[in-house]
């Protein structure tokens, strides 16, 4: 009998012992945790960042983050060198334009999507007086663009094979001519390109200044205002070691942007206010108002499957043999943060579920 209750107490010890060590352990993990701080890149000069600016200067990152205990810290970047600060470890989430990171996923970049910020801002023009009404009259033609790999360019591809026409490879229906994106208006003014795609706020000043003519505008298409134009990502490895602080990003960037699309005036004020960017406010904040800068994690998800599941077929994509797999591997989503929210008057949230995006911001 005593030797049984010895063999019960050294259990108990045991076990004792054994709970206090997980208990240590989940304290030290805990710890690492809120000590890890999570790097978000952001950037000025530009208008269609204004949720990360929204984000600092509202105080929505200090709330989500400060809430989970958690720390986060801003570093502002050139959005253009992003994925490398990502891959070097220098910020560790950011938003940037989908097309023109598809290509670096397909060549095994490792950052997963987290939610859609806006559609629009990317429209292609002819000169006013040329005889091209639409992208189906550009067969042929000598196209300017600011990157083979930009979202421009990718636009321009997936429209090209809606038509049935080629849309890539040394064999395609169109020619494309590469200029910064400041550059784009004068060749067309001058003659040197039959047409040019422009993100604005290029496309916009170009437009009223030469009068060009609008053939596509991505806030209208009928497939493309159905489409996040800008997403927010992270480093995967980052979404998979540190989900909290990953869901407090998602959180605070799905509230500013849900503020951009309910106040597109008070965003561009304080977007100059802060010093965030040069410009007219009237004009920055009608600009703001005709994208649709309503946040949704579950069409950013759509976003990317039809993107890759097109892309892939066209042959731009070349790597990827399982899509579901690999939209899978690419995108980063959790029970616990809802779909979307919505900005109330009285300066609240109420959580929402987006099905569908309306066209010009509306």
């Amino acid at each position: 009998m005593k030797k049984q209750k010895m063999v019960v107490k050294l259990a108990a010890v045991l076990g004792l012992i054994t709970a206090c060590a997980i208990l240590s352990s989940c304290g030290k993990e805990k710890k690492a945790d809120s000590d890890f701080v999570f790097k978000i890149g952001t950037a000025n000069s530009s208008l269609c960042p204004a949720p990360l600016h929204i984000a600092i200067d509202r105080g929505i990152f200090e709330e989500e983050f400060s809430k989970a205990g958690l720390q986060y810290e801003v570093i502002e970047i050139n959005l253009l060198q992003a994925t490398e600060l990502i891959v070097a470890n220098k910020i560790d989430a950011t938003l940037g334009l989908a097309g023109s990171l598809l290509p670096q996923l397909d060549n095994g970049l490792e950052v997963s999507f987290l939610s859609g910020i806006h559609t629009g801002c990317t429209k292609f023009y002819a000169k006013a007086d040329s005889p091209y009404y639409s992208l189906a009259d550009l067969k042929g033609k000598k196209i300017g663009l600011c990157g083979v790999q930009d979202s421009s360019t990718v636009v321009f591809q997936r429209k090209f094979y809606d038509l049935g026409y080629k849309p890539y490879g040394a064999d395609a229906d169109f020619e494309i001519a590469v200029y910064g994106l400041t550059d784009l208006p004068l060749a067309l003014e001058n003659g040197a390109v039959d047409a040019v795609g422009l993100h604005d706020p290029i496309g916009y000043i170009a437009e009223r200044d030469y009068g060009f003519r609008k053939i596509l505008d991505t806030t209208e298409d009928e497939v493309f205002s159905q489409e996040y134009c800008c997403l927010t990502y992270v480093s995967s490895e980052i979404a998979k070691k540190y989900p909290e602080h990953t869901k407090a990003f998602v959180r605070a960037m799905l509230k500013a942007s849900a503020y951009v699309q309910a106040k597109p005036r008070e965003a561009a004020q304080l977007q100059i206010d802060k010093g965030r960017l040069a410009g007219d406010v009237e004009q920055n904040a009608y600009l703001l108002s005709t994208y649709n800068y309503t946040p949704s994690v579950g069409l950013a998800r759509k976003t990317l499957y039809d993107s890759i599941d097109q892309l892939t077929d066209m042959g731009v994509l070349q790597n990827i043999k399982d899509k579901d797999a690999f939209v899978a591997a690419h995108f980063a989503q959790f029970d616990d943060v809802p779909d979307s929210y919505l900005y109330n008057d009285d300066g609240t949230y109420t959580e929402r579920k987006v099905t569908r995006l309306s066209r010009n911001g509306k």
